[in-house]
């Protein structure tokens, strides 16, 4: 890089970092683009989408980022494989590390998403993107009447089995405990679907699948029974893992404002942070909705509230 110094730097390289880099890049604003360890975001380990607009028959995970990236470089956007881990906003131009390397910005977008939370099981992540998922909103559509599990016993668990019992023909949660720690209403508006079962007391030991010609999916699930160690199969196609998301904003803490599990908070109708000049998009602030669409719509948003920041300030500037 010719210089460390940049107008502005969005951290994050998913749908909401390259949509807020294509429209920065087009107000002539010249952004970088720190892509961080997973460049593309959690879309990179997604196979196919079919709900992004503008594809009709749908497109790769992978392959839509790409593009992404190509329409944003294209106007002058540049992307570099840098991972933040450390940032001192405490006065302008913000200073931004990635291990030895300094950089200063005079505007920070932060769009670095959240992980879905795993379970720290081998064939579950041999299966991801074929039939285990994070995602019912994304990927129940793929499951329309075949029997799906859910995994889980949180409201994101219960939100995710009402919502796939629309699709699936039998929807099955797998929960560790008798009790669960979603809401009362939330499980009893389960417990009242009759598309819905239950397997308490169990945990997923194994994904059962199969491979053929390269193409793998799934085909069931073996259980074991925590409480008296017996195991059983269960026929499936669908392995839904809904046990919350973590935002990646480790490296923010106690720099920026976030809520009680790391969500950074942004000022109502805004993407403006706690601090001025600093702004978030996408779903390291989003834990509704966490879709490709809404980010990239958050990544506009916070283009155009810090392309006008920097207007603001160079007019005061002048006077």
């Amino acid at each position: 890089m010719e210089n460390n110094h940049f107008k502005i730097l969005i951290i994050g390289s998913g749908p909401a970092g390259l949509t807020a880099a294509l429209y920065n890049a087009r107000a002539n604003l010249n952004p970088v683009v720190f892509e961080g360890l997973q460049p593309g975001g959690q879309l990179t380990i997604t196979t196919e989408v079919e709900n992004y607009p503008g594809f009709e028959d749908g497109i790769m995970g992978p392959q839509l980022m790409e593009i992404m990236r190509k329409q944003a470089t294209r106007f002058g956007a540049r992307a570099y494989f840098k991972e933040v881990t450390e940032v001192d906003f405490s006065k302008r131009p913000f200073k931004i590390k990635s291990y030895d390397e300094e950089y200063t910005a005079d505007a920070v977008i932060i769009a670095t998403g959240a992980s879905a939370k795993l379970l720290d099981n081998p064939s579950m992540q041999k299966y991801f993107g074929y039939g285990v998922s994070a995602c019912a909103t994304c990927d129940g559509f793929f499951f329309r009447n075949q029997r799906v599990v859910v995994v889980g016993g949180g409201d994101t668990a219960m939100e995710e089995a009402s919502y796939l019992s629309n699709l699936a023909s039998e929807v099955i949660v797998v929960h560790r405990r008798d009790e669960f720690r979603a809401s009362k209403i939330m499980v009893d508006r389960v417990k009242n679907n009759p598309k819905v079962k239950f397997e308490l007391n169990s945990v997923i030991k194994e994904v059962v699948g199969k491979d053929e010609n390269g193409r793998k999916s799934v085909t069931g699930v073996i259980l074991e029974n925590v409480v008296d160690g017996s195991t059983k199969e269960i026929p499936a196609e669908g392995v839904f893992i809904a046990i919350g998301h973590q935002p990646n904003t480790k490296v923010f803490q106690g720099v920026i404002d976030t809520d009680e599990v790391g969500y950074i908070q942004v000022k109502p109708g805004t993407t403006r942070t706690n601090i001025e000049g600093v702004f978030a998009a996408g779903d390291v602030c989003d834990k509704h909705y966490r879709q490709a669409v809404t980010a990239a719509g958050m990544g506009c948003q916070a283009a155009i509230d810090a392309e006008r920041w920097l207007a603001e300030k160079e007019v005061m500037e002048k006077v």
